[in-house]
Formats: C-alpha cells, sequence, structure tokens
C-alpha cells in the first residue's frame, strides 16, 4: 500500500539503483525496431546545470515514451574532455599546491589531468542517477579514451591526405590567459564604452602632418604602412608619400587601397597585419611584412623598446601619454563599440598572427546543404526555423581553426623530422621516432565533437552498434550551441558516413533566472538542479523542465511552477491511494467490460487524451503533451471521475464495486505509462503498488485505444458535467450554500434515472419538467439550463445592487470620456497613462451591458 503522505526522496532513494540491477537501459532486442539518442556529452569540470538537466530530461522522455512504444532504444551516456575548461580548472588545482604545470612537464600533467576526469566523472554520473537517466552505460564513452582518440586521428589524417587540413600563418583570435587560438565561435562580441584616438603623424620630408583614428594605440609599433583610398581625392595625394610612425619613429610607406571606406574616420588607416584580419588581407595583396609586436601572454615585445614587457593595456596608457607630451596626441572620443571576448576566460581576445592549423569548410559545408535540399538526405530541425539558422551559418562559414595551445586533448597527429623538416602525417608514428618531434599543439575540442554520433557506435570499425543504430534518431540541444556543434556534427557525418548524424534535431531555448536574465556566475543567479531535487525531488524538476518549455524559446525559471509540479504529483499520489484503498483480498482485476454511462465518458476521455499526447510527443511538443496529461488527471480523473464512483465503491452492491474498480485502475494504470516518461519515479512506485516489486512499468506498452466506447453516452455525461460546473458557479456568485437543493429544467440532455442520481448526489440538483414560477436561464453548449429565480436570487435585492453599480459606472464612463475628449491629456499625459485610461473606458462599458443584460433577465 502506498505511504499516506508522498515524499519524493522515499519513492526516489533505491529505484534508480534497482532499475540498473535489473537491465532495464540496456539495449540489444534484436526483434525490436531500433530507436537511438547520445548525450550531449557534459565537461569533466564540474556540475550540472539546468541547461543539462533540461537535455537529459527530455532525451530520458523520448528514450523511457519510445520503449514503451516497443523501440529497442539505446541512449549513449558519455562526458567531453573539455579542452581549455578541464585544463584551467586543473592549472588552478595545482596552484594552490604551490606548482604549475610547467614543473611537472607535459606526461606529469596529464597524469593530474586524468585524476581530475575520474574524480569528476563519477560525480556527473551521481547526477545522472539523480535525474534518473535511463542510459545504457555499458556503452559509456569519453572524448579522450582509445577508441574515440584512434577515430579522431583517424579523421584529422584523412582531412590532411585530401587537402582539406592546412597549416598556414593566419591572424587568428587568441586569448593571452589561456594563451591558445579561438575559432571564431569560441568568441563572444560584447559591447564595450571604449575610446576612439586621434594621433598625429608627420610626413618624412616634412611637408605637413595628418590624422589617423584608432582603438588600440599599442599595435602601433606593428605598423608597416599608411593606408588611403586611391579614389578619395580629399587624400590620395598622399599616395607614395612617407610618414614617421609616432610610436617607434620607423618610416612608413603610404599606399592605396581599396579596402579603405571613402568618408569614414579622417580616411587615413595605419595598417598592422600581425594583429588586425583586414590590415593581414592587405598585407597579402601588396606583398608587406608583418611583424608582430606582442607576446603570447598579452605583453608587448622587444618591437616595443621602452615599452617591452608591459601589459598591452598598460603600454597603452604609458603611450598616450608620451603621445602628449610630445605633440602627437590630438584628442579621444568615447564611443561604445563590440569587442570579441574569450569564451572560457572572459578576457578581450586579442587578434594574432600565428602558425595554426586549419579546416577548409567550403567544401564540407557545402555538401551539407546540398544534402538539406532533400526531404530523405536532410536534417529536421524542431522547431522548422532553426533550419535556416543553420543553413544561413553554413553558407557563409570561414575555415575553422582547430589548433589548440594545450597539453590536455588530442594531440595533433603530425610529426617533423629533426634534420629535414619532413611533415609526417600518419594515424601511427614514425617508425624511427627518435628522429623526429611531434606538433606540441592539440585539437579544438569541437574537433572531436563533432564525430560523437558515429564515434560512439565504434566508427571507424563496422560494429555492431554502428550499423544497428547509426544514423541516430533525434539530437537534443539548445539553440546557443547550432554552430559550434550541430553543423559540425552534420558535415562530419556528411563526409565521413555519407548521412545525417541525427534524423531529428530539437532544438531548446536557455533557462533564465525568474527575472528573465541569463543565469552567469557574475550575477550569482545560477540554480543547482541538484539542490532543486534534494527539495522537491527529480519528478517535479523534470515536470517543470518539460512542461515550460516550447521547442526554441527561452524559459524562466520559477519556484511557484516548480511547487506547483509538485502539488500535481502529489494529487497524482493521493488519488492512487484512494483507488488501491478500495481493493480488498477478494478483487482480481479484469479488464472493463460492464461499463456505466461514466465509464463510457472517462474512456473515451482517456483516448482523446491517448490519442492526442501521442501525436504531439511525435512532434515533439512535449509541453502540450504533458499538459494534456496534467490537465485530464486533475479535472477528469480526480475532480470528475473519482467523485462518480464514490457511491458504488460505498454501496452494498460488490459487482458495481468490483466493475467500478476494474475501470479506476484500467484509467489509472494508463495515465501512469502517459506520465512515466515526464516523471518515472513516482509512476513506478503506483505501478508496483498496483502490482507488485517484481513487475516494472518500464516493461510494459504505452497504453491503446478502448475500443468498447459508447460515444453517446459519453456525450451524456459531457453535458451533465458543463451542468455540475455551471450550478457550482452559479451557487459562488449568489453565495449559496452546496447542500441546498435548487430545481432545473434542462434542454438537450436525455437524464436517465443514472444522470438524475449523479446530478443530485455532486451538486443537490432536481431536475423537473416544468414550473410556473419565475426562472432565470443559463445558456450552454448544447441546450438551456433553467433556474428558479427566487432559489438563487433575492430578486428585490439584486436589482438594487444593479442600480447602485449601474449609477457608478455612468459616473465613470462620463469621467473618462471627459478625460479622453481632453486634447491636452492626450497630447501631454504619457502615452501608457493615455492607453490605460482607453482600457478603463472600454471595461466600464463592457461591465455597463452586462449589468442591463442581467437587469433586464430580472425584470
Amino acid at each position: 500500500m502506498l505511504e499516506s503522505k508522498y515524499v519524493a526522496k522515499q519513492v526516489e532513494e533505491g529505484k534508480y539503483q534497482e532499475w540498473l540491477d535489473r537491465g532495464y537501459f540496456e539495449c540489444g532486442d534484436m526483434s525490436k525496431k531500433p530507436y537511438c539518442i547520445v548525450i550531449p556529452p557534459p565537461n569533466v569540470t564540474g556540475k550540472l546545470h539546468l541547461g543539462h538537466a533540461m537535455d537529459n530530461t527530455i532525451q530520458d522522455l523520448l528514450a523511457r515514451y519510445n520503449r514503451l512504444k516497443g523501440y529497442d532504444v539505446l541512449w549513449v551516456p558519455g562526458m567531453d574532455h573539455a579542452g581549455i575548461a578541464t585544463q584551467a580548472k586543473v592549472d588552478e588545482r595545482l596552484k594552490k599546491q604551490g606548482i604549475s604545470r610547467y614543473d611537472l612537464g607535459r606526461e606529469g600533467f596529464l597524469e593530474k589531468a586524468w585524476e581530475w576526469k575520474h574524480e569528476y566523472s563519477d560525480f556527473i554520473r551521481s547526477q545522472w542517477a539523480k535525474l534518473g537517466n535511463s542510459t545504457d552505460y555499458r556503452k559509456e564513452r569519453f572524448t579522450l579514451d582509445e577508441g574515440l582518440s584512434s577515430a579522431v586521428t583517424k579523421v584529422f589524417v584523412t582531412y590532411y591526405k585530401e587537402g582539406l587540413i592546412y597549416r598556414g600563418k593566419r591572424v587568428i583570435n587568441w586569448d593571452p590567459e589561456a594563451r591558445t587560438a579561438l575559432s571564431n565561435i569560441e568568441v563572444i562580441h560584447k559591447d564595450v564604452e571604449a575610446y576612439m584616438y586621434y594621433i598625429r603623424y608627420n610626413l618624412e620630408d616634412g611637408s605637413g602632418t595628418f590624422e589617423v583614428a584608432t582603438t588600440r594605440p599599442e599595435t602601433m609599433f606593428g605598423d608597416v604602412c599608411i593606408v588611403v583610398n586611391p579614389n578619395d581625392e580629399k587624400v590620395n595625394h598622399l599616395i607614395g608619400k612617407k610618414a614617421i610612425n609616432p610610436a617607434n619613429g620607423k618610416v612608413l610607406p603610404i599606399i592605396g587601397d581599396e579596402y579603405i571606406e571613402i568618408g569614414f574616420g579622417t580616411g587615413i588607416m595605419k595598417c598592422t597585419p600581425a594583429h588586425d584580419p583586414n590590415d593581414y588581407q592587405i598585407a597579402i595583396r601588396h606583398g608587406l611584412d608583418m611583424p608582430v609586436c606582442m607576446n603570447e601572454n598579452g605583453t608587448m615585445n622587444e618591437l616595443c623598446g621602452e615599452f617591452n614587457g608591459l601589459d598591452r593595456f598598460v603600454c597603452r596608457e604609458k603611450l598616450l601619454e608620451k603621445y602628449k607630451n610630445e605633440g602627437a596626441f590630438v584628442k579621444a572620443e568615447k564611443i561604445t563599440h563590440s569587442v570579441g571576448h574569450s569564451e572560457r576566460t572572459g578576457v578581450m581576445i586579442e587578434p594574432y598572427l600565428s602558425n595554426q592549423w586549419f579546416v577548409k569548410m567550403k567544401p564540407l559545408a557545402d555538401a551539407v546543404l546540398k544534402a538539406q535540399e532533400d526531404p530523405d538526405t536532410r536534417i529536421n530541425f524542431y522547431p522548422k526555423r532553426f533550419e535556416k539558422t543553420f543553413s544561413q551559418w553554413l553558407e557563409n562559414i570561414e575555415d575553422w581553426c582547430i589548433s589548440r595551445q594545450r597539453w590536455w586533448g588530442h594531440r595533433i597527429p603530425v610529426w617533423y623530422h629533426n634534420e629535414t623538416g619532413e611533415v609526417y602525417c600518419e594515424c601511427e608514428p614514425p617508425k624511427d621516432i627518435e628522429n623526429w618531434h611531434q606538433d606540441e599543439d592539440v585539437l579544438d575540442t569541437w574537433f572531436s565533437s563533432a564525430l560523437w554520433p558515429f564515434t560512439v557506435l565504434g566508427w571507424p570499425e563496422d560494429t555492431e552498434d554502428y550499423r544497428r543504430y547509426f544514423p541516430t534518431s533525434c539530437m537534443v540541444t539548445g539553440y546557443d550551441i547550432i554552430f559550434f556543434w550541430v553543423a559540425r556534427m552534420a558535415f562530419s557525418a556528411r563526409h565521413f558516413c555519407n548521412d545525417v548524424p541525427f534524423k531529428d534535431c530539437l532544438i531548446h531555448g536557455l533557462i533564465r533566472d525568474e527575472k528573465g536574465r541569463k543565469m552567469s556566475k557574475s550575477l550569482g543567479n545560477g540554480i543547482d538542479p541538484i539542490d532543486l531535487i534534494d527539495r522537491y525531488g527529480a519528478d517535479a524538476l523534470r515536470l517543470f523542465l518539460s512542461t515550460n518549455s516550447t521547442p526554441g524559446l527561452d524559459m524562466n525559471y520559477s519556484t511557484e511552477k516548480m511547487e506547483s509540479g509538485w502539488n500535481f504529483i502529489n494529487k497524482l499520489w493521493n488519488a492512487s491511494r484512494y483507488v488501491l484503498m478500495n481493493r480488498d483480498d477478494s478483487y482480481e482485476y479484469h479488464r472493463p467490460e460492464h461499463l456505466s454511462d461514466t465509464d463510457h465518458w472517462i474512456l473515451n476521455r482517456l483516448n482523446q487524451v491517448i490519442d492526442s499526447v501521442t501525436s504531439n510527443l511525435d512532434k515533439y511538443e512535449l509541453a502540450i503533451a504533458g499538459n494534456e496529461i496534467i490537465s485530464f488527471v486533475w479535472n477528469d480523473f480526480c475532480s470528475m471521475f473519482i467523485e462518480f464512483t464514490k457511491s458504488a465503491l460505498n454501496g452494498e452492491d460488490r459487482e458495481l464495486k468490483k466493475h467500478t474498480l476494474d475501470t479506476l485502475i484500467y484509467v489509472l494504470e494508463a495515465v501512469l505509462k502517459l506520465l512515466h516518461p515526464f516523471i518515472p519515479f513516482v509512476t513506478e512506485e503506483i505501478y508496483q503498488n498496483i502490482h507488485s516489486r517484481s513487475v516494472s512499468i518500464m516493461k510494459e506498452s504505452w497504453p491503446e485505444i478502448f475500443s468498447k466506447v459508447d460515444k453517446n453516452k459519453a456525450e451524456a455525461i459531457d453535458k451533465l458535467i458543463e451542468i455540475i460546473v455551471q450550478s457550482r458557479t452559479i451557487r459562488m456568485e449568489n453565495n449559496i450554500k452546496p447542500s441546498k437543493e435548487l430545481h432545473i429544467m434542462v434542454e438537450g440532455l436525455d437524464a436517465n434515472d443514472s444522470i438524475r442520481q449523479i446530478l443530485y448526489r455532486m451538486t443537490k440538483l432536481n431536475i423537473i419538467d416544468s414550473t410556473d414560477e419565475e426562472t432565470i436561464v443559463r445558456p450552454t453548449t448544447y441546450g438551456k439550463v433553467t433556474y428558479i429565480m427566487d432559489e438563487i436570487v433575492d430578486k428585490k435585492a439584486e436589482l438594487e445592487k444593479i442600480e447602485k453599480e449601474l449609477t457608478r459606472l455612468e459616473a465613470e464612463i462620463d469621467r473618462s470620456k471627459k478625460m479622453l475628449g481632453n486634447e491636452r491629456f492626450v497630447s501631454k499625459a504619457p502615452a501608457e497613462k493615455v492607453e490605460e485610461e482607453r482600457k478603463k473606458l472600454i471595461s466600464y462599458r463592457n461591465s455597463y451591458e452586462t449589468l442591463l443584460e442581467k437587469k433586464k433577465e430580472l425584470n
């Protein structure tokens, strides 16, 4: 028997381990159709956040739903090594111990990183368990495990031999704190307040001066020329002359290039090829040198003379002081502009000329775009609008910088001969390894993540899992990583598997705080999902996440909605206790056969819910599906049907009681199956109390339509319920006690003895055929219900009250019309105040018309 009170911790504790021990999450039933999803791998740097909880909840919901639908479900668990983030965490731990990674050397540092991984992967698994993830742990993968590392090497080598990977000097995004290159999508652009500095340059021949505007004067030590547009008549006379760089006194040629926008700023630009991607392109076109004036840590180098060793921003201030002293400083204008920041460390990135590895993206992107044109080879996005976001990024894609200056990650499988400099790129190291040295860099974390859907299934080996489960069925992820991950999985799978990585891609939004703000460390508004589980239970958290989110849209966290979810689970628990408490030792369940009118009604409603929920889950409309079940349980099963059953269950007719219990248990079991993907713990507990601990709802089937329903009888109860609801409203509006008997005449309802009994028992309503007394008519969707006026209202008192309210409303309408007719008020008052007054006038008029109708009815 269920405990008298629902306590989430008691219900959920131990159940997950029971599922694991019984192998309920394991795939491999070859008699069933395959369904596969792969977990978006969390990184091994710490706790799961609410976004991870959202991913996991939705994927687990889909896994449990499809198991009940009869599929052989494989949900692959796994984790990501998260190169920059993990290395930063390990560095931080070492720093507290008084050492650095350089003290340990590369191999020693990697040992410490693996220790971190083992520690935090256990922690992540414990969080998965709390959430209820039904993943097959026999298949768990890690992006740095042996199999995935071999796959990453094969992919790199293949790309390299196909000419799709190359090494070259480019201006890339450089993180001075992490000391590594970043791809474009690892850079977050923020609007920051800054200054545009105007600096005066002298012409070498002494014939004059000109001004150049820059936001980064510290990069002037890397300037190689001055550039103007040859078509700009105001400044093109400078072409061919030379100017003195006020930073270091070097002579700079003045050249012409049409990149410079005529009329923008002073029309004259300094060119720093090693520290600006556009200047780099100018240097390529004109064959210019590309001197680097900064160190990798963001300090100035030896090119900067007296400023050598200073932080870039300190150098900026001191250089500006020098210009002021020497007369080169003209002015500083305050501006707001967009500046790139590292997604990982938060520091301002530095455009930096560096030797890096790149992937040629256009041929890979074009293959995906072509596949998206064919319904048979495309990825289906839910919501569909995100396909446009996906395609637009691929259409405008740039080459991908994949090398990172770190130790933790997949080391680039390239070796250089110690004497000849020959480059060797194969899956296996050179045989005479002592004559070679390997590239020091590792690959961008997203390089291995891009291969996740097929490498976790065993690719490049032709494994049974790969043959059976690839392409996977559905990917669930946030819209914020469509570029980072979804697009990269798409072109990787298309290139190496000639297929989509997943058939469907379900995009959800971000979870924000209760004020709609993005959760962040700086705001201190992050919410730990494990704290929510400890307070409300995993089922309540899952119900909140799955029934309050609309695909592709952000959602706000809500304590009220969390508590609402807990209240619903408590309602389900108490309803289940009611059903089970009415069983005795002699009761034996049979599928419902002898049906009452109310049985027909609840089974018809259940059929409608099964049909709608199935349709919506198949379309990934999880919130619509979940809320439909919740509404059915609250409004139909608990508020109505259980009330309908009380007379039978409390009566002396044992056969009627038995048949009523059959229907109650049938509907309850169906409800539990419908809810199981959303709230697995409590549904399992209730289901096992219906049957025994040796069975599991996870081994059951999705509920089917009950075929023996008389829809005419069901419709009659629908009409009856409308009368019940209407009469309760009338009692509340007129302050009539529930125990007072009322008499009604009903149009459009075949009121047999059963319906009359239910109506009287639940609402103290008596159906009569006619009356000579004064009546009030209330409409329903199928006809009229006529009430005896004196039973529900004191006519004289009510008319006096109406007259008083009409007088008040007339005064308000007159006042409001005068205000809105006052041109001075309309033109000078705040727009929101004027609009508020207009809304008031509409409301007054509507109330006035309603009262007139009521007065007319009473007269």
